[in-house]
């Protein structure tokens, strides 16, 4: 069974976000949003769905940015695009809603710049790259897409950990179908109390149908069984022998899990809104009812899970539900760290701000304190916040190596490897390394924007395999590097 939230498409208001006039903005005139978003993982793992046909991105998005407000725990259904006769600003349009506030504008505003890194000194950045690697400037390279807040990507990181790519999708999707079923109770079922002994006679749990639908990964050997389950709450937890006749006195049928009643409560996904300020620079904007496209992916799907929403969550519960396995202990202490307030993720983010390479060491440091948190995860957070000059190392980059630039590397010897190759592109090593990197999946897979959603798994190790007559050409160059600008 499908959990659907239906969403009122004929009922939006379109933001604005202006590109600027790539004058003083570092560049943002050649801005594409395609390239913008196509060009990581990320972009390919839920709760976002990237159109290749109307070149749009779609996602739901929190109305605060804040963990703290209430209306965090709000999400609308924002669909994001570049109009090509006004190539220099980003429609938002927000579905569900007639109008919106002044403050939840600049929330969702906040949040798309922040996915495709839409800043003075991210632009500054993207230019002194290309100046440097004039085929990444040719390619519109340069952007690294990421999620509306840091926590999503601090999770999502720990996803590409000790596992295959579809298995990390698999996860991300699981976490955000569990996020709707959470804040949609009506859409879920109610669950008998274990520790209920009335409400358990004559029922029995088929554990058989506890069985996994994300492919195993390389911690199977580590903790055999330890996850893996059916990514769908009712079908996993009511499938039971005998029935409960709830009309007996006395019988109760509740949440199996304790997560928490602020967790249960209905988001604004669930309900209209209603409650509404100035509309500022949005404007409401009514669908052609011959123009409303078939709802997408969102429906089956809510927003990526805010901390709050994972912090009160039963550790085996889970991992059981998402096929998380050891991840779901971490990911849990993370959230709890946050909404405790012993993580200050705004001021690890506004540190990080303008990053310099001498505070690098002194994040890294920060995050490895993070269970869960090690070298690989604390270069992919930190990638995420604008550091570029490490490039985080796994068997993906020794394949890599091998493949593009006929290095046999170890994992011991990988990271001095990368740096032999791209340290020539100081301080953006990563930029220069993910543009190559990228370069070689479109070689091997078609162009990335145009990839159907149901082949995004495919981008395996396995399928990496060179054609015959195709090789990835290394980043040349440019004259203003040989200049030493």
């Amino acid at each position: 069974m499908q959990h659907r939230q239906e969403i009122d498409r004929h009922r939006s208001v379109v933001v604005e976000l202006p590109l600027g006039d790539g004058d003083g903005d570092g560049g943002c005139a050649t801005f594409d949003l395609e390239k913008a978003v196509c060009s990581h993982g990320l972009f390919m793992m839920a709760p976002n769905r990237w159109d290749s046909l109307s070149k749009t991105l779609e996602r739901p998005l929190h109305l605060s940015e804040n963990i703290n407000d209430d209306d965090h725990e709000q999400s609308v259904l924002v669909q994001i695009n570049q109009p090509s006769d006004s190539p220099h600003s980003l429609l938002l349009r927000v579905f569900g809603t007639a109008s919106l506030s002044t403050i939840h504008q600049r929330s969702l505003l906040g949040q798309v710049r922040r996915m495709v890194r839409l800043s003075v000194e991210e632009n500054k950045r993207v230019k002194q790259f290309q100046e440097i690697c004039g085929e990444a400037k040719d390619r519109g390279l340069g952007r690294v897409f990421r999620s509306p807040t840091l926590f999503e990507d601090m999770v999502k990181c720990m996803l590409l950990c000790n596992c295959q790519w579809s298995r990390t999708l698999s996860m991300a999707e699981a976490l955000c179908e569990l996020q709707l079923e959470l804040n949609c109770p009506s859409s879920a079922a109610s669950f008998p109390d274990p520790d209920n002994q009335n409400q358990l006679k004559g029922v029995t749990f088929k554990s058989e149908h506890f069985t996994p639908r994300t492919p195993a990964g390389k911690e199977s050997r580590k903790r055999a069984g330890a996850y893996g389950c059916s990514r769908k709450l009712l079908e996993r937890l009511t499938e039971v022998e005998e029935i409960i006749d709830i009309g007996k006195p006395g019988v109760t049928v509740t949440p199996a899990f304790s997560v928490g009643e602020e967790v249960l409560k209905k988001s604004n996904l669930c309900r209209d809104t209603t409650e509404v300020c100035d509309v500022g620079t949005s404007a409401p904007f009514n669908l052609d009812p011959s123009e409303d496209r078939k709802l997408s992916s969102f429906n089956q799907l809510g927003n990526f899970p805010s901390p709050k929403e994972l912090a009160s969550l039963d550790e085996s519960f889970l991992a059981k539900r998402c096929g998380l396995g050891y991840r779901a202990g971490r990911i849990i202490k993370l959230a709890k760290g946050i909404v405790e307030g012993s993580i200050q993720l705004k001021e690890l983010e506004e540190a990080c701000s303008n990053p310099s390479l001498s505070d690098y060491d002194k994040m890294a440091e920060q995050l490895r304190e993070i269970d869960g948190f090690g070298p690989f995860t604390c270069a992919n957070v930190l990638m995420c916040l604008g550091y570029y000059h490490v490039i985080p190392t796994d068997s993906e980059t020794i394949r890599h190596l091998k493949q593009v630039h006929a290095r046999t590397s170890t994992i011991q010897n990988v990271q001095r490897d990368v740096e032999n190759i791209y340290g020539k592109y100081a301080p953006f090593q990563f930029l220069a390394y993910w543009s190559e990197v990228w370069h070689f999946y479109e070689e091997r897979f078609g162009k990335l924007s145009e990839m159907p959603h149901s082949e995004y798994k495919l981008i395996t190790a396995a399928n990496m395999r060179r054609k015959r007559n195709g090789k990835c050409k290394k980043l040349k160059i440019t004259s203003a590097e040989k200049l030493g600008v």
